[in-house]
């Protein structure tokens, strides 16, 4: 038989196993503080102000922690499907906390601040961020959608905390912000050393063989086949996945980037609350997209599913953003871009694990995961490019007109190649 086309063998396990709701809800606390990547926007304005940095500048450190937080994915989905993900989750909040500890003393440089926060906080993010998906999808494994949705919704929902929390803490006088920056980073090394160190601890994978009391899996998921990521590598599914994680996620990464900045723009003639306000209602959207589409997918399918986020994703962008002229509309756009985008983040692990089994989703989702981190470096960094001409143009109505009107190709582009999906077969 073909290596790669084994079919997993399933031992029952009738040892005792403790309630996997503790593992959850550790998975959900720890992806609630890891969101904190979700919220640099908020840093921006204040940073620009400070260092008098342009767009693409400000929006640099994003675009290298979300690069580097799907680097260490590759790695930690490998080193924890060996080791198991409390060590591995517990190297993440050191590295997490000692980023934001080195950007309170490097960040008044722009490559100082692409270092500590870009590179060696998000690699802690992703080496966090990994192995309570793995660990979950492997408890879980008949509510896969479900479950991944509700873990990184915590991850979705993180801007709520975080962006009131940044706002506080860097206040509004530009004349303090040679301080707050700085002093701003400390006080989140310190939660994240504390809080992902201390939820790692609760981390453990379930005993061989195991499967949930009264449940056996579908006749046609029991068959299914169990791929290493080196064979993964060499099936034509995992490129499709990778090509509709890419353009799906663009519309949300964009978004996301430039929802401060923009509603502070818009803030100055139409505002309705607080641009960190706004900030934290989109991520509830967004951490509600996670469990909502994930849910769906259990119940009507990951392809129909992709195909309906897709379609938000196009309505959120050329029915709203495209010509958003105020606070409201600017705002519905957003909650749609991150209701859409976030379905991405739960139905990816999910089906990586339908596709190539759950024994080594660690490094396989790792791998498929660098669509989301390739898109989050090369998309918001081009559309800031953008948005910079449109800016020395006098002409930033005209700028998120062609971002936005692009991005809906790219989800239209998305839920087309969604339409081809489906899981590899024995030959």
């Amino acid at each position: 038989m073909d290596g790669r086309y084994r079919t997993p063998r399933l031992i029952q396990y009738n040892g005792p196993v403790p309630s996997r709701s503790r593992y959850a809800a550790a998975a959900i606390f720890m992806q609630v503080l890891l969101g904190v990547i979700y919220s640099w926007s908020v840093f921006r304005g204040p940073l620009a102000q400070l260092h008098g940095w342009s767009k693409a500048q400000t929006i640099a450190p994003y675009r290298y922690s979300l690069l580097t937080f799907a680097a260490g994915m590759i790695l930690a989905g490998f080193w924890q499907d060996r080791k198991g993900p409390r060590l591995v989750a517990s190297v993440g909040g050191v590295l997490l906390g000692t980023g934001c500890l080195l950007a309170s003393f490097l960040g008044d440089t722009l490559n100082g601040l692409i270092f500590s926060y870009g590179v060696v906080s998000a690699l802690g993010v992703g080496f966090a961020y990994v192995t309570p998906i793995a660990m979950c999808i492997k408890w879980f494994p008949d509510k896969r959608g479900m479950i991944v949705g509700l873990a990184v919704m915590g991850f979705g929902v993180g801007p709520l905390l975080f962006g009131p929390l940044l706002e506080a803490l860097l206040g509004k006088d530009p004349a303090q912000f040679a301080r707050t920056i700085p002093q701003t980073f400390r006080i989140l090394a310190v939660i994240f050393y504390v809080g992902v160190i201390g939820a790692a601890q609760f981390y453990q994978v379930p005993p061989p063989g195991y499967k949930p009391a009264g449940w056996n899996p579908p006749a046609g998921k029991a068959k299914g086949v169990t791929l290493a990521p080196g064979e993964m590598l060499r099936t034509w599914q995992f490129y499709a996945l990778w090509a509709v994680y890419f353009l799906g996620t663009s519309v949300g990464l964009t978004a996301i980037g430039e929802a401060s900045p923009q509603l502070q723009e818009m803030a100055k003639t139409s505002a309705i609350m607080s641009a960190g306000a706004a900030l934290g209602i989109m991520s509830i959207f967004n951490g509600l997209g996670r469990l909502g589409w994930g849910s769906v997918s259990d119940r009507f399918g990951r392809p129909t599913a992709l195909m309906g986020m897709a379609l938000t994703s196009m309505i959120a962008c050329f029915g709203v953003l495209r010509t958003a002229s105020d606070f409201t509309s600017l705002l519905i756009g957003l909650c749609l871009a991150g209701f859409a985008y976030g379905g991405y983040l739960a139905l990816m692990p999910s089906l990586t694990a339908d596709f190539f089994g759950a024994t080594n989703v660690g490094a396989n989702y790792g791998l498929l995961f660098t669509a989301w981190g390739i898109c989050g470096f090369v998309v918001p960094g081009y559309f800031a490019g953008i948005m910079d001409r449109a800016r020395a143009a006098n002409n930033l109505a005209g700028g998120y007109q062609e971002v936005y009107f692009t991005l809906t190709g790219l989800a239209l582009l998305g839920g087309l190649l969604a339409l081809v999906l489906r899981a590899p077969s024995k030959p």
